[in-house]
């Protein structure tokens, strides 16, 4: 009998160990994870630590106090001189107190020309590689490498998320004229423009228009965006913003809990529904329009209407002056 006792210590001896020695191996392998978490991009991201380096750097450098930047992308196509980019950045530079936030832009340039484009004009810029695609020229819509360029744009999203920064991300073909973050839903995670808005910040049957959104970093956020990314798979050969019309309402984004608003065009118009009043206007979206030129036509005229704007008394803006675009646009 004593030795069977004896033999039962033991075993829970040797079993105690074994779990100690586990719990330790489990312990080291979270420190592990954690100290090289940022260099966990998806498969489709990292070509090497290097560029993950970068990107950090970066981010690190644009970030406000509370880990959020502001991101666009950028090809050569609308990188060139006088196209959207200069106008983009020169509404910043006009807008009503919108200037500081240049300092936490971060330009992500799909092609090597936007990026020396962009190194010319703005500190933060950091060049996307993406293997065998080409992205400098433009894409037409629903075009093979539009909607490549679209789903590379949710997938890298989905890493800024991961790595912990919340992000204003704008089409570069949206003027900025005020602020935004004072008028944003403090409790929503996830808030994005819309092309067409019913009144209804909570509605998902609103329009949403995925160039431009903010969106706080946390597991929702996370596991949204790799549901959308994935979604893609179900829905062949359809957009971002057609697929998030889709699973906005699947109950799998109900089930994460994710907190979604969406943003009235009274404040974020674009040229599917322009803002009524330039008096409360945030920004304005050259969407609902095709071509380049077209584009660089209508958002030239809204700047200049932004500059007369700026330039009248508080009696005059109060009469609520309107912009003159869409005029290109409407065709």
């Amino acid at each position: 009998m004593m030795a069977l006792g004896s033999g039962n210590k033991t075993i829970r001896w040797i079993l105690k160990i074994l779990v100690g020695v586990l719990a330790l191996g489990v312990a080291c392998l979270v420190l592990y994870r954690a100290s090289s978490y940022d260099f966990e991009f998806l498969p489709t991201f990292s070509s090497s630590k290097n560029a993950a380096r970068e990107m950090l750097r970066v981010f690190r450098k644009a970030s406000m106090e509370n880990k959020t930047i502001i991101l666009t992308t950028l090809n050569e196509a609308w990188a060139a001189p006088n196209s959207t980019f200069d106008l983009f950045l020169e509404s910043f530079k006009i807008g009503n107190n919108t200037t500081w936030l240049l300092k936490h832009l971060v330009v992500v340039a799909l092609d090597e020309n936007a990026y020396g484009r962009c190194v010319v004009v703005h500190p933060h810029c950091y060049l996307l590689h993406t293997g065998g695609t080409n992205f400098s020229k433009e894409a037409y819509f629903l075009s093979p490498t539009y909607l490549q360029m679209m789903w590379r744009r949710i997938d890298f999203l989905h890493t800024v998320l991961r790595l912990g920064y919340n992000f204003i991300f704008t089409d570069v073909d949206i003027m900025w004229f005020r602020n935004p973050f004072p008028h944003f839903f403090v409790e929503a995670n996830f808030q994005i423009a819309c092309d067409r808005f019913n009144g209804n910040s909570l509605d998902v049957n609103n329009a949403p228009n995925g160039g431009f959104n903010y969106v706080m970093s946390n597991n929702r956020t996370v596991y949204f965006y790799e549901f959308w990314y994935q979604s893609r798979l179900k829905y062949l050969g359809q957009h971002d913003q057609d697929v998030l019309n889709k699973i906005k309402h699947d109950p799998t984004v109900r089930n994460i809990g994710l907190k979604m608003r969406f943003l009235d065009t009274i404040y974020f118009g674009g040229f599917c529904e322009p803002s009524r009043d330039m008096n409360k206007a945030f920004t304005m979206h050259a969407n609902c329009c095709r071509g380049l030129e077209k584009k660089v036509h209508d958002l030239s005229m809204v700047l200049q209407d932004w500059k007369m704007y700026m330039s009248l008394s508080p009696a005059q803006r109060s009469e609520s002056p309107r912009w003159r675009a869409p005029q290109k646009c409407l065709f």
